[in-house]
């Protein structure tokens, strides 16, 4: 099955994908080098060089690139934190709905009066979550809450958005605005890697955050093994 992954810090300490070629894409928006075996390609939103901070992504040019090579259907894992006490670090969810307020939405249309119908499509979630059970238990339509970054969230902003959704993150409603554009399908795959901050007596910051990834490394390369076998 022809499906493109979208990645970032989960799979920068991953040699799954050691072997996957190498190849660039040119796009009206900048070029975007992917990793490609088969069908399938891998994106690393961050890039394979010096990881970006997500407010400096280049969103669409990540989106426009997989438009262009054909695809479709796109599978992504967000590293985020958690807003809820029964969602703790290690857990995986899939998000149907988001919240991004903080900023405007990423667009491809810059000259039109026009935009996408906001939303996930999550066209392969049953199928996905059926297939990786009983293994991996996958809460579902989880709400996102978008942040700018490149910082954490203060303890009052965690207070104040834990009424908006399950999850916080700084990256995936802007790809899921780009692929309504582009008309591509949307997957959401959250990998819990904290606490939100204060929440739980939790205090992140970069340091922590890069140990709390580490530590669920082995979960995600398990996931990413699975997905693999199951869209094979």
């Amino acid at each position: 099955m022809k499906v493109a992954f979208i990645s970032g810090t989960s799979i920068v300490n991953s040699d799954l994908f050691a072997a996957w070629e190498v190849k660039t894409v040119e796009t009206a928006h900048g070029t975007v080098k992917y990793k490609q075996k088969g069908d399938h390609v891998l994106i690393n939103r961050h890039g394979y060089g010096f990881p970006l901070p997500p407010h400096s992504i280049n969103y669409r040019a990540n989106i426009r690139g997989l438009a262009d090579l054909g695809f479709q259907d796109i599978v992504s894992l967000n590293s985020v934190g958690s807003l809820k006490r029964e969602l703790p670090p290690g857990t995986l969810v899939s998000c149907g709905d988001y919240v991004g307020l903080q900023q405007g939405p990423a667009t491809f249309f810059d000259q039109e009066l026009k935009g996408g119908a906001a939303g996930i499509a999550n066209n392969l979630m049953p199928m996905l979550v059926e297939q990786l059970a009983p293994e991996f238990i996958i809460p579902t339509g989880k709400v996102y809450v978008q942040m700018r970054g490149p910082r954490f969230e203060t303890k009052a902003e965690i207070r104040i958005v834990q009424a908006w959704g399950d999850v916080i993150g700084m990256t995936a409603a802007h790809e899921a605005d780009l692929c309504a554009e582009a008309g591509l399908r949307y997957n959401s795959f959250a990998i819990i890697d904290n606490y939100g901050n204060g929440l739980e007596g939790a205090e992140i910051d970069f340091a922590k955050f890069k140990d709390l990834v580490k530590s669920n490394q082995q979960k995600v390369n398990r996931l990413f093994v699975r997905l693999l076998e199951i869209l094979g």
